[in-house]
Formats: structure tokens, C-alpha cells, sequence
């Protein structure tokens, strides 16, 4: 969680909501709990929250976009404003480069917070989109006229 004001920006909290072990469902209802205590916690006026790809396993995709639903449905029941973006589109916001290394986005995310140190590469993943959307966005789609879409991604 970060803050904005003006142009500033300011690190507020960071942390992940594991959903242990059990079936499918119990998992999912972890997460939904987990973020629903954050939101009481923190009280967010916005989320951002990061596009799923299709990468080379199939189940971790699903795995994945099944937790983001969840996350998505916590923040909607809410009464949140949802923004999306993809992981181009971050990497682009925040280090100038859509093609970033994880830890270049790592590093950015430290400076542009001034943190003392390193954050988690989850932790990091999460800011930079929160980060993403303090910086480009209005709840609204960065521009993607300088990209090209290959191969059902875009470059």
C-alpha cells in the first residue's frame, strides 16, 4: 500500500496473505478474508492489481487468475474502484522499460519509495503496480500505442 500526494509517494504497508494448505475452495476463502482485514485495516480509496499471462504452465496461470479473482471480489465487495494492468505496463511505469528484470523493478520500487531496504519480490511486485497506478492512471487503461501485440502479449 502506498499513498500519493501531489507527486510524492509514500510506503504505507506490505505484506502477503498465505492460504496454507486444503482444497480449492478453504484456499480461496483465506484469501478473501486475509484482504478483507487488510481493507478494514488500511481503508484503500483504490486497488490496483496486475493482469494474468499465459505462461508456460497452464495450472499456475489458472492458479493464479483464481486467487486474482478473489482479490478483485474482495476489493469490489468493498465498494472499491478496480484498476488492471499488465505486468508491460508496470515494468513500462516504473523502470522505463517494459522488458524490466524483477530485480530492476525491485530496485526502482526501493527508490521510488525510499525504503531502507530490499522489499520481498512479492512485496515488490505489488508496489510497482501500485506505483503503476499513482503515476499513469485515473482508473483508467495506460496508454498502449507504443506497443505491439505478438503472439497474445503484449511487447
Amino acid at each position: 500500500m502506498i499513498e500519493k500526494n501531489g507527486g510524492r509517494l509514500r510506503y504505507l504497508a506490505s505484506g502477503c496473505v498465505r492460504s496454507g494448505q486444503g482444497d480449492l475452495s478453504s484456499r480461496l476463502k483465506t484469501i478473501l478474508e486475509g484482504l478483507k482485514e487488510v481493507i478494514a485495516e488500511h481503508a484503500p480509496g483504490e486497488v490496483a492489481i496486475e493482469k494474468v499471462f499465459v505462461n508456460v504452465n497452464p495450472q499456475s496461470t489458472l492458479a493464479l487468475g483464481q486467487a486474482r479473482g478473489t482479490a478483485i471480489c474482495a476489493a469490489v465487495l468493498a465498494g472499491l474502484p478496480v484498476a488492471e494492468y499488465t505486468a508491460l505496463q508496470v515494468k513500462k511505469a516504473v523502470v522505463g522499460n517494459g522488458h524490466a528484470a524483477k530485480e530492476q523493478v525491485g530496485h526502482m520500487v526501493k527508490r521510488l519509495l525510499a525504503l531502507s531496504g530490499d522489499p520481498a519480490a512479492d512485496a515488490a511486485d505489488a508496489l510497482a503496480c501500485a506505483i503503476c497506478h499513482a503515476h499513469g492512471a485515473r482508473l483508467g487503461v495506460l496508454s498502449t500505442k507504443s506497443f505491439r501485440l505478438r503472439k497474445g502479449r503484449l511487447s
